[in-house]
């Protein structure tokens, strides 16, 4: 029996990482080769203090990052622990006096995996790449000004995280609902060294400029849209609004859909005015007393 043939047509299961640079379509010539030296640096001295083996671990370069599969044999615990510590740590270290650190987003996800010759393949390859790519773990990674993300799929959080272990601590993730090309995922957020992270109750476009690392992406995984985390409240601010608000926002019997949300205290006449165009000098108010008699 040809096993190498066997091998190949047979799914493995394992932990799948994928590690994406932050806004990587910023850097010049230069400082990209940099940028991904310093990224395989603290990759790869993380899997050295973390005593994982070479031959466990398969390595995919991605221009802007890198796609990782560990072997089974490796227990998830280790990575998801002791790694990720490792790796934030070699990260901090490479930032000291950069005066642009360097940001990874990681997404991790465990599933049937396939070999060939070309590299891996899978749904949980595409899985894990499109956690590490969501608009929200690019949000919380600039809004925190943070060096790490990490973002685990669901049934890694529940299988892994949730029982907790040596530096996992599953207080320190918070989940939210990812729109992305299958359909909606719940995935789990972590800023390592930090509390659980506050996931935005709302979810709007990435800017231009939160997607400029798209440009080197060769995963083809980029079009991942978030949306709100259970947790969240219908209003940012965390204070309902009065039910005369929607009153003030009708002119004319139509919703003014822009018209600012707020709260107003009259004492007197009120009148409201919207969307006019005067050919000559007008008065909006009341006339009262002598100021309302014309002088000859």
């Amino acid at each position: 029996m040809d096993h190498d043939a066997m091998d190949l047509a047979e799914a493995r299961y394992e932990l799948v990482i994928s590690v994406d640079a932050r806004r990587s379509g910023e850097y010049d010539d230069v400082d990209k080769q940099r940028m991904r030296e310093r990224i395989y640096r603290v990759l790869e001295a993380a899997f050295t203090h973390a005593k994982v083996a070479r031959d466990a671990v398969h390595m995919e370069d991605r221009g802007d990052g890198v796609l990782l599969s560990v072997a089974g044999r490796i227990a998830v615990t280790r990575l998801l622990g002791l790694w990720m510590v490792e790796v934030h740590e070699n990260l901090r270290d490479e930032n000291r006096g950069l005066s642009v650190p360097l940001g990874l987003r990681v997404g991790m996800h465990v599933g049937p995996v396939r070999h060939d010759g070309r590299g891996i393949s899978g749904r949980a390859v595409d899985l894990a790449c499109r956690l590490a790519d969501s608009p929200l773990a690019r949000r919380l990674l600039d809004a925190e000004r943070a060096d790490l993300v990490l973002v685990t799929s669901q049934s890694l959080y529940e299988d892994v995280v949730s029982s907790g272990g040596k530096f996992i601590e599953p207080a320190h993730y918070s989940s939210a609902r990812l729109e992305l090309k299958e359909g909606e995922v719940t995935a789990w957020f972590h800023l390592p060294g930090r509390p659980a992270p506050e996931i935005p109750t709302a979810a709007p476009a990435a800017p231009d400029a939160d997607r400029a690392d798209d440009v080197d992406d060769v995963d083809g995984v980029d079009d991942a849209r978030d949306v709100s985390d259970a947790r969240g409240a219908d209003d940012a601010g965390g204070v309902d609004d009065a039910p005369d608000v929607d009153d003030a926002r009708r002119v004319d019997g139509e919703d003014r859909a822009d018209a600012p949300r707020a709260h107003y205290t009259v004492h007197g006449d009120m009148s409201q005015h919207s969307d006019n165009v005067y050919q000559q000098p007008v008065h909006i108010g009341r006339i009262t007393g002598d100021a309302g008699r014309r002088k000859g």
